[in-house]
């Protein structure tokens, strides 16, 4: 019986028309491991086009092969991507685990005749693809693109470029080498990337300290006024509105990262930013210790993720989103206090 890798390595042992996808909105992990692996497959001999199911911040412009990425937007490019997925010989999907993670392009991967590759680490994947790496411990996929490179006997085809890539996803889905997923092997690849002699300070940099004045300002209105927190169920949370968006001009990745402020303060367990984008409310779930927001988003929320980091999708309005939240906390304070559930008294 076959491995994944050994699959891998004879589907890839003659070019291929490869494309490349990942989730909306893509962060440095999806990214970073999409344009690493679309390099590596390059120097291989392959086509390779990376399709993104929509924009994402300008701080990820400077990964190599970005200005190459094919942005899906339905009105313009519709016929030129449904043909790139028909057309592949190989479609590999990484950093999410559900095809609806990528909106319509999930109907044409399931349509593809190709061979389907998924590299991920959240939990629970869709039974869709040929080839599955499916590893939910890993800290990043990031993580797993150099494993899977470095087993099929190519670590030296490991660039610079291409390590600055990996770097900015597991750097950014460790939080900065914080979150518990920060394992011992995490330290020893990027051990390995520094022998490409990757700027550590450049890639952080251009992350996480180039931001705009007016995006700044807009931290600052938030933090003062829309920050709220719940003592009763050690729980933060941050609501925010179309409307707010609007005023202080906010742009895709602006809001990236508002959670892990709510999550910062001393004795809050359960943090949640809730972020009305007219067709749907978007919200973001962090937890610490064994509080598994991964549960709560997908039970309440119609999300999933990570134990203690999660996304989730309301329907409903931003108002009655936030309340139904709110509604559903008494169900845990347990979990997020310790303390057990009141049992009202019995009716005399």
């Amino acid at each position: 019986m076959s491995t994944p890798i050994s699959a891998l390595q004879a589907l890839l042992a003659q070019p291929q028309q490869v494309v490349i996808t990942t989730h909306h909105k893509p962060d440095a992990d999806a990214l970073g491991s999409s344009l690493a692996w679309a390099g590596y497959l390059k120097q291989r001999g392959h086509h390779v086009t990376v399709v993104a199911p929509s924009d994402y911040p300008a701080f990820l412009n400077w990964m190599e092969g970005n200005d190459e990425v094919v942005i899906y937007e339905k009105r313009q490019n519709d016929a030129q991507v449904r043909d790139l997925f028909h057309r592949a010989d190989v479609i590999c999907c990484l950093d999410f685990s559900c095809l609806n993670r990528i909106n319509e392009l999930g109907d044409y991967v399931r349509s593809s005749p190709a061979v389907k590759v998924l590299v991920d680490h959240h939990q629970q994947p869709e039974n869709f693809a040929d080839i599955s790496f499916s590893q939910p411990k890993a800290a990043a996929t990031a993580e797993m693109i150099f494993e899977i490179i470095r087993d099929l006997g190519d670590q030296d085809l490991i660039t610079k470029e291409m390590g600055e890539c990996l770097y900015a996803g597991i750097m950014t889905d460790t939080g900065s080498f914080r979150h518990p997923s920060t394992s011992r092997n995490v330290h020893l690849i990027i051990a390995e990337l520094l022998k490409v002699n990757i700027d550590l300070s450049a890639v952080h940099r251009r992350i996480y300290d180039s931001h705009s004045e007016i995006r700044l300002r807009f931290l600052g209105y938030v933090l003062k006024d829309k920050l709220v927190v719940n003592r009763k169920y050690n729980t933060a949370y941050i609501a925010i509105s179309q409307e707010e968006l609007r005023e202080y001009q906010s742009k895709t990745g602006d809001t990236e990262g508002l959670v892990n402020y709510a999550l910062s303060i001393e004795g809050i367990v359960f943090a949640a930013v809730f972020i009305d984008r007219g067709v749907a409310v978007k919200i973001s779930f962090r937890s610490v210790g064994d509080f598994s927001v991964s549960d709560f988003s997908r039970r309440h929320f119609d999300g999933g993720g990570h134990h203690n980091a999660s996304g989730g999708i309301s329907y409903q309005t931003l108002d009655e989103t936030v309340d139904r939240f709110l509604s559903i906390l008494p169900e845990y304070q347990e979990q997020l206090t310790g303390a057990p559930l009141a049992v009202a008294p019995p009716v005399a």
